[in-house]
């Protein structure tokens, strides 16, 4: 695994936490804070990543022989719970954090930055040419409280999908505003039954279809204030669409990772996605033909002059505050090789790099499969649609995606309607909220 002295050893994340605790045990008089720990290796690095990432890691380590990486494979779909009490340990033992990690969820994030946990490093001055190279609605997720405290490997904005040999052997008409769409899909239902157009049932939908409304469920206003209203306008029409869309049975109550999604995919004519549908869902997962499906901008809201969408994914690679001298050097270099290098970000990664001196030569290399059925209008979107993503959406210590998976969906694979469904969600988002710490602003009530 890579040469000269860089080896790669994986081992379980569980082995860290017992050697944390052992840690804990054997401290004398107690635990350090998790502040003020710092060490320098004299240049080894530590980097966890979950499976998707591993590649990334290596192709660092294949880049620079003369770092000696420890890698260390975590579960991808490990939640922001889980991952904060292993490091809540590392702090009460004032030792075991990584020197570089991708988060498994990009919530994870709010911990990390927050004073409880305070794992992340400020990147503002020690990457300031590379986070240059990132259109600042990119970055975004990054910036708290005046700092880049992460750099993100992706850019997932959704735009529009749809089956372009489906519409073109029906006549149907791409729509350009969400009303249009939700009216269409009831239309195609009818007509065509057992063709969906949207998911409901994962994590991301939230995203789709309230974020790129507007709606406030996570607009941060300081890191004890949040701004949560589900009765805002906002989300009232997102609520009214998914109403629609949903009594016009044209919406599918799965997730996009759910087994049976495959299946259910293949008869997906359009709906709101993220870029990577594209290779990881539609080509990989889903198998769906070449020269099917194609993207175009994301849609408006009547009323409006410019389009309106959300963002599902694009993770983020954090950095540990916890090092200093040649480990923290060589850990910024690993910073700034997984978010700009082509080596990753072009010849290996599947989605849309978040650097944007690397997306069009990404494109290039995307474009030579000829997947999409109009490949030109499809990567177009894929870069304009990050300028439509709506703002004021943070990352929280609550989970909305969770939230959503936990009261919509279960209510919509039962058939109960959208209205009963979105207040148990409502009520259990101004819950989760609160339990943590937050004050809620304006909830509506």
């Amino acid at each position: 695994m890579g040469t000269g002295r860089a080896r790669a050893r994986t081992v379980a994340v569980s082995g860290l936490v017992i050697a944390a605790f052992a840690l804990t045990a054997c401290a004398s008089g107690g635990s350090t804070s998790g502040g003020s720990a710092q060490t320098d290796s004299g240049g080894d690095i530590t980097i966890w990543v979950d499976p998707p990432r591993v590649p990334a890691a290596q192709a660092f380590i294949d880049a620079h022989p003369e770092i000696r990486v420890n890698l260390t494979q975590i579960d991808g779909t490990v939640g922001g719970k889980t991952l904060q009490q292993q490091f809540a340990q590392f702090n009460q033992a004032g030792s075991g954090w990584p020197d570089a990690l991708f988060f498994p969820s990009n919530d994870d994030i709010a911990w990390a930055s927050g004073p409880q946990i305070n794992y992340t490093a400020d990147l503002t001055t020690s990457l300031a040419e590379t986070i240059k190279g990132y259109d600042p609605a990119v970055i975004a997720p990054c910036a708290v409280d005046g700092k880049i405290v992460c750099l993100r490997n992706d850019a997932a904005p959704d735009v529009f999908w749809y089956n372009k040999t489906f519409f073109d052997t029906n006549g149907y008409t791409v729509p350009t505003t969400w009303e249009e769409y939700a009216t269409l899909a009831g239309k195609i239902a009818t007509e065509h039954p057992g063709m969906v157009s949207g998911f409901t049932g994962d994590a991301y939908a939230p995203d789709r279809y309230l974020w790129a409304s507007g709606c406030p469920t996570n607009d941060r206003l300081s890191a004890t204030e949040v701004h949560i209203n589900l009765d805002d306008p906002a989300c009232q029409r997102a609520k009214t669409l998914l109403t629609t869309l949903s009594e016009g049975k044209a919406l599918s109550p799965l997730g996009i990772f759910d087994a049976d999604a495959a299946t259910v995919g293949q008869n997906f004519v359009m709906g709101p996605g993220a870029v990577w549908w594209g290779d990881y869902l539609f080509n990989q997962t889903w198998k769906i033909p070449a020269g099917t499906m194609t993207a175009v901008n994301p849609l408006k809201w009547e009323g409006e002059t410019t389009p309106s969408t959300g963002d599902e994914g694009g993770g983020l690679w954090g950095m540990s505050n916890h090092i200093t001298g040649k480990e923290a050097a060589n850990t910024v270099e690993f910073m700034k090789f997984v978010a700009t290098d082509p080596a990753w970000q072009v010849d290996l990664s599947t989605g849309l790099p978040g650097y944007g001196p690397v997306q069009d030569d990404w494109i290039a290399k995307q474009k030579a499969s000829n997947y999409f059925a109009d490949n030109d209008t499809t990567f177009a979107a894929f870069k304009a649609a990050t300028g439509y993503v709506v703002d004021k959406h943070a990352y929280m210590l609550y989970n909305t995606g969770g939230i959503w998976t936990e009261t919509v969906t279960p209510a919509l694979v039962a058939g109960n309607s959208v209205d009963s469904a979105w207040t148990t969600f409502g009520t259990e988002l101004l819950n989760q909220a609160k339990s943590f710490g937050y004050t809620v602003v304006d909830a509506g009530k």
